[in-house]
């Protein structure tokens, strides 16, 4: 099976009136050793932090100086009736594969069972992308046993994000919450069709946030993920289904888990989910954007050698000839702090964020060279995928170590 170990944002961006320099030719720097049109800012100049970085606590709060946190709140006494309210919500998803055979005539020759749930009264329905990609025919169970077909209205391979549509009246949606609001050791709640066991409830708590492919063995590298962990139990067919706080809003959605383990299972954030939404209701797919280099997490040497007191931002191990980045000036061993105004933690968000920001796109970027700090304008490519990014997405079920 093929690998793909770079986090890579490619490729080519061509621009009027720009002079070609073939690989290898050096790009001008002025005398500070810049790129021209670098504006240099102060290393405290504000920026807003991404969405997908854990929320900031409020300088207003009250920290008591002895646990250092709040009062531990006892588990719920029963979550009966948060099941009770969003269980209408939650529907199966069956995606059947046909065959078409001499003569025309068609018949089933697979069949897959996972989980999704109403978030719209227009009948918008949220699963994960695996859960339908393969199948030639789609429909979708209520709790009350209709079945009704269902149209594909759009899906994100590299997020296993889907969207289909059921022409149905009088549903039961559920509110879509704020993934960066829910705490590690929250509770949480899983609701979906374990093994073809309908509506199957269980209960947690949030394990663990930022969980990437380098943590769950046997994804796509070229893959968007930023998971939560939680050990509120899910198994396979539970692919889709919500992941709720205790006001019964959906914080994510159900995607995978680990292989031989009890009970360790992963979400894709809502927050995440809910900047695909309007791109796939609208064009039914994500072209996704690229800066045009290849990047590594800020090791301890290079925060030492940067005189960093955090590992943050996402350090350029390559420029892509060509690329937005390599027309602007960026150099490999410069280190990216900030794009289009937001801060990032690692390598995995910057992908997110570029990803996002729209081919032909002009952004600013915050960049750390030595002892200097500035920004500059990139223009985002198209990103190009590679010939070695072709696994799929794991269906729910066991992971491969």
């Amino acid at each position: 099976m093929k690998r793909f170990v770079a986090l890579a944002f490619a490729i080519l961006v061509v621009g009027n009136g720009c002079k070609r320099l073939w690989p290898g030719e050096e790009r001008p720097l002025d005398e500070a050793g810049l790129p021209p049109g670098a504006v240099l800012v102060p290393p405290s100049a504000p920026l807003a932090s991404a969405a997908l970085d854990p929320p900031a606590a409020s300088p207003t709060t009250q920290v008591n100086p002895a646990a250092q946190a709040g009062p531990t709140q006892l588990v719920p006494l029963s979550f009966a009736s948060l099941a009770k309210a969003a269980d209408p919500g939650v529907v199966t998803i069956i995606s059947r594969i046909e065959e078409v055979r001499p003569g025309g005539r068609r018949r089933i020759v697979g069949e897959g069972l996972g989980t999704g749930f109403v978030y719209d009264k227009a009948g918008l329905v949220l699963t994960n992308n695996h859960v339908v990609e393969d199948g030639t025919e789609v429909s979708v169970k209520f709790a009350d046993q209709r079945e009704v077909p269902a149209k594909i209205v759009g899906r994100d391979k590299p997020a296993d994000v889907a969207v289909v549509r059921v022409e149905e009246k009088n549903l039961n949606p559920l509110l879509l919450g704020d993934s960066d609001a829910i705490d590690v050791g929250d509770w949480v709640v899983a609701i979906g069709n374990p093994f073809g066991l309908s509506h199957t409830v269980s209960a947690g708590i949030l394990s663990a946030r930022g969980r990437t492919h380098d943590d769950v063995k046997g994804l796509d590298p070229s893959g968007y993920f930023n998971f939560l962990q939680t050990d509120a139990a899910i198994n396979q067919g539970n692919s889709g289904g919500p992941l709720l706080n205790l006001k019964g809003e959906v914080v994510g959605i159900n995607a995978a888990i680990r292989a031989n383990a009890n009970n360790i299972g992963f979400a894709i954030p809502i927050n995440m989910v809910k900047e695909l939404l309007p791109i796939l209701l609208r064009d039914g797919k994500v072209t996704r954007s690229a800066l045009g280099v290849i990047v590594d997490p800020v090791n301890e040497a290079e925060a030492a050698r940067l005189k960093r007191t955090d590992r943050k931002g996402a350090y350029v191990k390559l420029v892509v000839p060509g690329g937005g980045a390599d027309r602007a000036g960026l150099m490999a061993g410069d280190v990216i702090l900030a794009f289009d105004g937001k801060t990032f933690s690692d390598p995995n968000q910057l992908r997110w964020l570029a990803s996002l920001g729209g081919v032909g796109k002009t952004v600013t970027i915050r960049v750390q060279r030595a002892d200097k700090m500035f920004e500059v304008r990139v223009t985002l490519g198209p990103l190009t995928p590679s010939q070695d990014e072709e696994e799929s997405p794991p269906r729910m079920g066991p992971l491969r170590p």
